[in-house]
């Protein structure tokens, strides 16, 4: 039994090896599920964080699609390597985009990470795939997919917008 052991644990080890991120990401988002919306932080950039929710069918607007449109799109950089951490307020989500084989579960007081590569513009859109409740498919999320110098004008565009509203506070 013990050698039957080491050959099921010899190339278990050698998968586990190979699975370990060497990658570093160029940036870091901050993924929270709370029932019904999620919340993003990027920590990477001054603690930016914003809350996305479902747009309601009456405020729809001719080119969004329903169900699966939000407030606040999460807007990311192409060509660059991506860690998202995911985490739950109050029970298990899972954050899944299908066009970026990306699926992470939120659990509450655990932090899950993967790392994704998008290598064009565009919307990608996903919703929450765990049984989260009774409105759990109510959970769109739209990652906008943009270059990189757009990405660091609308980074700077937003600490700005940021400063502004700590000034009239």
């Amino acid at each position: 039994p013990a050698i039957i052991l080491l050959f099921i644990a010899f190339p278990s080890l050698r998968l586990l090896y190979l699975l370990d991120e060497i990658n570093q990401p160029l940036i870091t988002l901050k993924t929270i599920g709370h029932q019904w919306y999620w919340s993003y932080e990027y920590s990477d950039f001054m603690n930016i964080e914003f809350d996305a929710y479902m747009i309601p069918t009456n405020e729809l607007n001719m080119n969004n699609f329903r169900l699966l449109d939000v407030d606040n799109r999460v807007i990311l950089p192409m060509n660059s390597q991506i860690r998202i951490l995911v985490t739950a307020a109050d029970v298990i989500h899972s954050w899944t985009i299908p066009a970026l084989g990306v699926k992470v579960d939120g659990t509450p007081g655990r932090l899950n990470q993967t790392n994704f590569f998008m290598n064009r513009p565009g919307l990608f859109y996903g919703q929450c795939s765990e049984i989260c409740g009774a409105n759990h498919s109510f959970m769109p999320i739209v990652i906008e997919s943009i270059p990189t110098n757009i990405f660091i004008k609308w980074i700077m565009n937003f600490n700005n917008s940021l400063d502004d509203w700590k000034q009239v506070m």
